[in-house]
This record gives C-alpha cells, sequence and structure tokens, in this order.
C-alpha cells in the first residue's frame, strides 16, 4: 500500500490535523496534533525549532503519523503512515502560502515506509 493511491490521498483530503508521535530520548514516545499537508510521495508539517518533537526527529528521524475519523458508531477510517522526516528543504520551499516562514520555523517532509489504511472505500 502507498500514500499515492486514489483511496488514500482522498481520505487525507478531508483532513487538516494528524497525530504526529516521534521518539523522546528514553524510547517512549511523544505523540502531538500537527496540521499538515500531503502529496503521493510524502506528508509535509512546519514546527518551531527547538521543541520537543524537533529535537527528536532531528536525533530519530523516525515517526509515526495517524489521521482518523469517525463517531465510534462503526464508521471509523484512517490511514497509518510509518517512516522518516527530512529536514532536506531548499529556501525557495520555505514560502508558505506566499510568504516566507518565521526563521525559527521548520519544514519536514515525513517519507513513508509502510502505509496502513482502514475503512476506505
Amino acid at each position: 500500500m502507498t500514500l499515492g493511491e486514489a483511496r488514500i490521498q482522498r481520505f487525507l483530503a478531508t483532513k487538516d490535523i494528524a497525530i504526529l508521535a516521534t521518539v523522546k530520548v528514553d524510547g517512549a514516545p511523544l505523540a502531538m496534533p500537527m496540521w499538515f499537508l500531503h502529496d503521493a510521495a510524502s506528508l509535509t508539517m512546519i514546527s518551531v525549532e527547538g521543541t520537543h518533537k524537533v529535537r527528536n526527529l532531528r536525533r530519530d528521524a523516525r515517526v509515526c503519523v495517524v489521521a482518523e475519523a469517525g463517531s465510534g458508531g462503526g464508521d471509523e477510517r484512517g490511514v497509518t503512515v510509518l517512516g522518516k522526516a527530512e529536514f532536506k528543504y531548499p529556501r525557495l520551499e520555505r514560502l508558505w502560502t506566499g510568504r516566507a516562514m518565521p526563521p525559527n520555523r521548520v519544514m519536514f517532509r515525513i517519507v513513508p515506509a509502510h502505509v496502513r489504511c482502514w475503512g476506505l472505500e
């Protein structure tokens, strides 16, 4: 299964926020909601330099991202992405909605190694 599958792309197009889990120094997970953009090859997120999640990613790039929906009445659906974060964005790609991001912001891309979905048509 790939991020580029039509049913996965359709579902992600309905979501603005997903849960990003990083690995803390002691090996425990750190999970938090994050706004994201997606394409067929990756997820893109922005954060602030120096935060726990960014420090975790710079030390250990492994991540899990979950986007889900449903009311608990049997209509649950979602996507899980396991992969690695990359901070390889040239200056031009730091433009966000036509404006440069503040200098303390970092943009990273999540490159999937494994994608799983459930409940998607």
